[in-house]
């Protein structure tokens, strides 16, 4: 008799993050798979070797690049390091700044996380919605840095120039004009805080509108109800943080257990899952969502109360303004030996993480004493999540590995660093 033998496939691309960078090997017994075999290295980006043979303040853009749908948050983690390294403090505007954006990276994050996790279940509608709220964000994004996506806003010392006054309008063209430009330019008339004011009030029922489509919906549960649980002794063991761990019930984050910027003067809550599975991981992003803008308009209320610097005046540093450079000789050299030579850093070492939203992304840096970093390691979450992929998948049915590499909210930007 002929020996049963199971069949080995590659898997994808399936996921908008892993399009030709995941190598999901499968080994399968009919439709139930038997092991899953994740290869990563197909992006290497060299992003920690580059970093340490650039100055410092070079390789913030590098971090936008890591996970490229939670930028700033990476900036955020690296600014720290430096900062700590430094023993400098950016000024209190600054530190609710970032905890503002930070906020506003969250939901971005989780949008294009909720889209694309719809759209590989079959469900379309809800990743248009959650693109349309996107792109408000990303104008957000581009008021304050002219950049989309690679904002290189945070820098050490604080952010690169204060919050706009107005938010730009969007241009009549032949797709946008009359009713519908007057409804998209309806919350850009005043500044951007007024513009991210509005867009915060209004999101709460937005994201009720993708609950609505979601949330009961029989096909979604039966996709997700009980795939890939992961019980909460065996997600610490695996290393998982951010949604991932809260999802199987351990209330675990760093904006509460180990604070930094202004989260300790901000009121929200930790959403955590029951059973660990796919369904309990999407309501636990789901909330995160609600308590973002929660975050986002109590930080806007203080950022409107209180005007301030958002930048170190420390030459050595921070760049002086254009108009310093054109009328002082000191402030030219200064501008000059920053962009040429950067700035050395005590010797030391330190890890600085933040609360990404896939979960713990970290920098350790060394500093030898020089202009360049000794060593730099980043500590991203997606990695660990993705080396639960095999224990995560065996026993489920090809159509369930959709959900777990959307479920694992996989950027490959950040394992391959």
């Amino acid at each position: 008799m002929a020996e049963i033998r199971n069949f080995t496939m590659n898997f994808g691309p399936q996921h908008p993050a892993a399009h030709g960078v995941l190598r999901l090997i499968l080994e399968m017994d009919g439709e139930v798979v038997q092991r899953a075999d994740p290869h990563v290295g197909l992006l290497h980006r060299a992003t920690e070797k580059l970093a340490e043979s650039k100055p410092y303040n070079q390789s913030i853009g590098y971090m936008d690049r890591l996970d490229y749908v939670s930028m700033m948050c990476n900036e955020h983690a690296y600014v720290r390091a430096i900062e700590v390294l430094m023993g400098i403090e950016p000024p209190e505007r600054a530190l609710w700044i970032r905890t503002l954006y930070d906020e506003v990276t969250r939901v971005m994050n989780h949008l294009m996380w909720l889209g694309s996790n719809a759209l590989d279940l079959g469900a379309m509608t809800v990743f248009l919605y959650a693109f349309r709220e996107r792109e408000n964000l990303f104008d957000a994004y581009e008021a304050v840095s002219g950049a989309r996506m690679h904002a290189t806003y945070y820098r050490p010392g604080g952010v690169y120039r204060d919050l706009p006054d107005e938010m730009p309008k969007v241009a009549e063209s032949p797709w946008r004009k009359g009713v519908d430009l007057n409804r998209m330019n309806e919350w850009r008339e005043g500044s951007l805080l007024d513009f991210l004011d509005a867009f915060a009030a209004d999101f709460f029922d937005r994201v009720d509108d993708y609950e609505t489509l979601l949330t009961d919906n029989r096909i979604w549960k039966q996709r997700t109800v009980g795939i890939g649980a992961v019980s909460p002794e065996r997600a610490l063991q695996l290393g998982f943080t951010g949604p991932m761990l809260r999802g199987s019930g351990v209330e675990w984050d760093l904006r509460k257990k180990q604070p930094y910027a202004k989260y300790t003067e901000v009121d929200f809550d930790i959403p955590v899952g029951v059973n660990g599975d796919c369904y309990d991981r999407y309501l636990v992003r789901i909330e995160e969502m609600r308590q973002s803008a929660r975050i986002m308009q109590q930080a806007i209320t203080w950022l409107r109360n209180n005007p301030g610097p958002v930048m170190l005046k420390n030459y050595k540093v921070i760049p002086p303004t254009r108009e310093e450079m054109k009328d002082d000789m000191e402030a030219l050299i200064h501008h000059f030996k920053l962009f040429t030579e950067g700035y050395c850093v005590p010797e030391g070492e330190t890890y600085q993480a933040v609360e990404a939203p896939k979960g713990e992304f970290g920098c350790y840096m060394v500093s030898d004493g020089a202009n360049k970093p000794f060593r730099v390691h980043l500590r991203a979450p997606g990695f660990a999540h993705l080396s639960a992929m095999n224990e995560m998948a065996v026993g489920h049915m090809l159509a369930d590995v959709a959900a777990l590499i959307a479920t694992q909210d996989i950027v490959f930007g950040e394992i391959d660093r």
